[in-house]
């Protein structure tokens, strides 16, 4: 996927209102749809009427609009009495403006049938940029929700009750995770119905050739829908949507679909999306295994975000949060509290290459883009660790299926979940979604203290200073002693908090959050998130600015290896070889964190010396990087791949 946005535009984004409120939409609210879809592979092509049941929310309407696919053409719109309406296109938006003739009233139930028609072969602009969600092919074919392959309101947010009656060629199936039955249809072809009888965002089928793999496990029934060399892996997708299914259940409660469906997709196409009782999966994400954490994400997504949806975009943080959270739960539940620890260092790396807006603002993001994720997905999932810190293991878990309990089939707020975790907590928890939803900015401790000594140990005063006026949260101090190391847990209020605390044993040294459970900046950290926007930069090939980061981080780090590294990578493939040579030297000579920089020091070295004719020097750093032993991303097979035969860069193109 690539994405143009880059992290400078987080900037536009808050100065833009995107969404309905940007758009003057009138508000509905979509109570149901019946949807009638003629799929033809050969030709690449969908013919649909969808007939639209909603109730004004606004006060005297006369317009609607709701989003449609641009390649999709509308040949009629009528009302509920039949009379036929002039609809307006807006492509930009992605929309289909409806004008009725008379005012509707507020809470009136009406109707509306918009019929239309387009090809949709996979190669059209999709409404999220770079993303592809709809591909009909001669062989295979999926159209998923966000491609807008029906008229949509209120996108991820407004709930409906569905039925979606889908005609294909014999020799097809469609794949629609409801209940499903057989229609009516032509000779030579076949209709699928199927029903959603509770409100959900529904409207994601697949189209498929051959019959399911189905595989049971832990008491889960997966039904496979891979084709050529993926088909191969079904057994082990099978299988471990089942021991995921498990564990989620376990934290949120009895699954909403005892069977899953997994369909494949097309190169272009989300690595993963969720749909009610479906996972749609990439070619590239299949691969030969299972990808476990993958499932863990989209699998989640069936309670936190599907059973119960965010109530706007806005909100969309308590479910991209929820199902990235969900992968470090699942990370720490098999290979322990030490895989976590790193886990959440990334993620919090993650949540603050984005500053500003706060995640309450999570509309004003390109739906999909890096800033997106990072942010309701990085920060979403850095807030509920926190969380669960504040509120306590038990109390925690509690949430973790009050949530999708308590709003399922119907949308959820930030609101609505801290009310839950307050109720829970038997404690206000206001001040702690104040501080990371609806606001900005990470705090950064000074810690001063003076030791002394008392008739029963010793007392400790001290102050905590940061720059966030509003800030307010318990923070852990750990004061190791001369006997075993105590921790104590201060109340940190405004830019300056002064403690006093007493121990038995002679402190010799205070430390705070030295477990690094709040999300705050340090040095570690500064030197981290600076590498990190570079990589985002370097990714979409904006090398200036990805410098620019790599050498803030190294202002404030000189021996960070990971920086003089990522400096050597935008060199080398700037085919400026002396200096990247000398980056990748530095590199070595650093800290060697992580590990894995000194191994691919080595080899990139190895690579410019064949470049430049000095095989070797090449053979050499070759043999160096296989004396360390570590094979990260294949590193010894590289290795020896380059000591047989030299590295020779590519052709360029022009």
């Amino acid at each position: 996927m690539k994405i143009v946005w880059t992290i400078l535009t987080a900037t536009l984004f808050a100065s833009l209102a995107s969404g309905q409120e940007a758009r003057g939409r009138s508000r509905i609210d979509v109570i149901h749809y019946r949807i009638e879809a003629d799929v033809d592979p050969r030709t690449q092509t969908l013919k649909a009427t969808a007939r639209i049941r909603f109730r004004p929310v606004d006060d005297r309407i006369t317009t609607i609009a709701l989003d449609l696919h641009n390649s999709l053409n509308v040949t009629s719109v009528v009302d509920g009495q039949g009379r036929a309406l002039t609809p307006t296109r807006n492509l930009q938006e992605y929309q289909l403006r409806i004008a009725f003739p008379d005012i509707l009233a507020k809470g009136s139930e009406q109707e509306v049938a918009v019929s239309y028609e387009g090809r949709l072969s996979g190669q059209e602009e999709s409404p999220v940029y770079g993303v592809k969600f709809a591909a009909i092919k001669p062989d295979y074919g999926f159209l998923l929700y966000p491609a807008r392959w029906f008229p949509v309101n209120e996108y991820t947010a407004d709930r409906y009750t569905a039925e979606f009656a889908v005609t294909v060629p014999e020799g097809f199936t469609v794949v629609t995770g409801g209940i499903e039955t057989s229609g009516p249809a032509p000779a030579g072809r076949k209709t699928t119905v199927c029903n959603f009888a509770k409100p959900s965002l529904a409207g994601s089928i697949g189209i498929v050739r051959e019959g399911p793999k189905t595989v049971s496990s832990g008491g889960v029934t997966a039904l496979t829908y891979f084709r050529g060399e993926a088909a191969g892996a079904a057994q082990s997708w099978g299988e471990e949507t089942g021991k995921v299914l498990g564990f989620l259940t376990g934290m949120y409660g009895l699954a909403p679909y005892s069977a899953i469906g997994l369909v494949e997709t097309e190169d272009g196409a989300p690595n993963g999306y969720a749909a009610p009782g479906l996972l749609f999966l990439s070619p590239r994400a299949i691969g030969s295994q299972a990808n476990s954490r993958l499932l863990v994400n989209q699998l989640a997504r069936q309670w936190w975000g599907l059973q119960a949806s965010p109530a706007t975009r806005n909100h969309l943080w308590i479910t991209n949060g929820m199902a990235r959270y969900a992968e470090l739960l699942w990370v720490e539940q098999a290979q322990g509290p030490g895989a976590l620890e790193g886990e959440v260092r990334d993620t919090y790396v993650e949540a603050m290459t984005v500053d500003n807006p706060p995640l309450i603002q999570a509309s004003r993001f390109e739906d999909y883009s890096p800033e997106y994720w990072a942010t309701t997905a990085g920060k979403g999932a850095a807030v509920y660790h926190m969380l669960r810190g504040v509120m306590g293991e038990e109390k925690f878990k509690e949430l973790l299926k009050t949530v999708p309990e308590r709003f399922a089939g119907r949308g959820v707020t930030t609101e609505n979940l801290k009310d839950a975790a307050s109720q829970l907590a038997g404690q206000d928890l206001g001040y702690f979604f104040i501080q990371w939803i609806e606001s900005s900015g990470a705090p950064e401790f000074k810690l001063e203290y003076t030791v002394y000594r008392t008739q029963k140990g010793f007392r400790i005063m001290g102050k905590v200073s940061q720059d966030l006026d509003t800030f307010r949260m318990p923070v852990t101090l750990k004061i190791e002693t001369e006997g075993n190391p105590e921790e104590k847990v201060i109340d940190v209020s405004g830019t300056s908090s002064e403690f006093l605390l007493e121990t038995f044993g002679k402190p010799k040294r205070v430390e705070i959050d030295v477990n690094n459970k709040l999300l705050r900046m340090s040095r570690s950290m500064r030197v981290a998130v600076s590498i990190r926007k570079g990589e985002m930069f370097a990714e979409i090939g904006e090398y200036g600015e990805a410098l620019k980061e790599y050498t803030k981080a190294l202002d404030v780090a000189r021996n960070s290896s990971l920086a003089h590294y990522r400096v050597g990578e935008v060199f080398f493939l700037q085919n400026n070889y002396q200096s990247a040579a000398n980056e990748f030297r530095e590199s070595l000579n650093g800290d060697l964190e992580p590990k894995w920089t000194e191994v691919w020091g080595h080899i990139n070295l190895g690579k410019i010396f064949d470049i430049t004719g000095q095989r070797e020097r090449a053979v050499n750093e070759y043999n160096l990087a296989i004396r360390t032993k570590d094979n990260t991303q294949n590193a010894q097979e590289e290795a020896a791949k380059y000591l047989k035969e030299p590295f020779k860069r590519a052709k360029p193109a022009f």
